[in-house]
């Protein structure tokens, strides 16, 4: 099944306004749902394509130093 997530997202989103957004990511994350995690890949990624690239070299910088290395879990197998 392909579904389209980029324009669902984008969809739910377009005509938020700043607080609302706001909400929205602070939610996803304070939620931890796994089924949230798509939607702030999204939004990720409209940040990271209108960020000039001193900025995204800094979010690197960030994402590196910041990982939470201890939280890593490989991944299961489908049995």
């Amino acid at each position: 099944m392909n579904f389209p997530i980029r324009g669902a997202v984008i969809h739910n989103i377009q005509n938020m306004d700043q607080q609302e957004l706001h909400n929205m990511v602070t939610d996803s994350i304070e939620r931890g749902e796994e089924k949230l995690l798509p939607g702030l890949g999204v939004l990720f990624e409209v940040i990271w394509k209108n960020s000039d690239q001193q900025y995204q070299n800094q979010m690197i910088e960030t994402l590196h130093e910041k990982m939470p290395r201890e939280k890593a879990q490989p991944p299961v197998a489908p049995s």
